[in-house]
């Protein structure tokens, strides 16, 4: 019903139902996972008014009693994926994991996500960690936005008045004005189609 997707390694679909409505995925060398996505395979749905809480374990840093369960967010019918930031949890939690045998051990720390199966009222009352949530903000469309304050920044920084123009035949001279119509106009035209300038 679930898989899961870590950058770099093949999918994971082997999920281990440890409860009627639970699932596990063991993340082997966690600590150099930084995020993870979670989705439905699309071939069985979740009962009407059901949903599922994405959970992250790992092991305590502080040495305490038992693994450290952090809730994600969620996936449901109509969001049937989610991507989730993990590498923040595991520090926030009092440190990297200690290494008994430091750095010369070869074996991993295990850690898993969990995906619990619970009706859509009980996950909406639910608060997930909020540095596992990852931005919705296209990052093309932001650094488009942060490129484009740049140039007019950059270039408003030579603004001259023609009386303060020195004459210089070989230098060719673009009015500001330009520039601010060309950067209001592309702002909007991103604004309505982020995907304009491919055609």
């Amino acid at each position: 019903m679930f898989g899961c997707v870590v950058a770099g390694r093949l999918v994971q679909t082997d999920a281990v139902q440890v409860a009627a409505d639970k699932f596990v995925f063991d993340l082997p060398d966690y600590e150099n996972v930084n995020h993870v996505v979670v989705f439905m395979l699309g071939t069985v749905p979740f009962p009407a008014g059901m949903g599922g809480a994405v959970y992250f374990c790992f092991p305590n840093p502080g040495g305490g009693d038992g693994p450290v369960w952090q809730l994600l967010g969620f996936i449901t019918n109509d969001k049937p994926s989610a991507i989730f930031k993990i590498s923040g949890l595991k520090l926030a939690e009092g440190g990297t994991p200690a290494q008994p045998f430091g750095t010369a051990a070869t074996t991993s720390c295990m850690a898993q996500l969990g995906v619990s199966v619970e009706p859509l009222q009980h996950l909406a009352q639910q608060v997930p960690v909020s540095s596992a949530t990852v931005s919705t903000v296209d990052s093309f469309h932001l650094f488009t936005h942060k490129m484009l304050d740049n140039l007019y920044n950059y270039a408003s920084s030579f603004a001259v008045s023609q009386a303060q123009m020195t004459p210089n035949p070989s230098e060719t001279f673009i009015p500001s004005s330009c520039v601010r119509r060309w950067y209001e106009n592309f702002q909007r035209r991103m604004s309505q189609n982020p995907n304009f300038w491919k055609s």
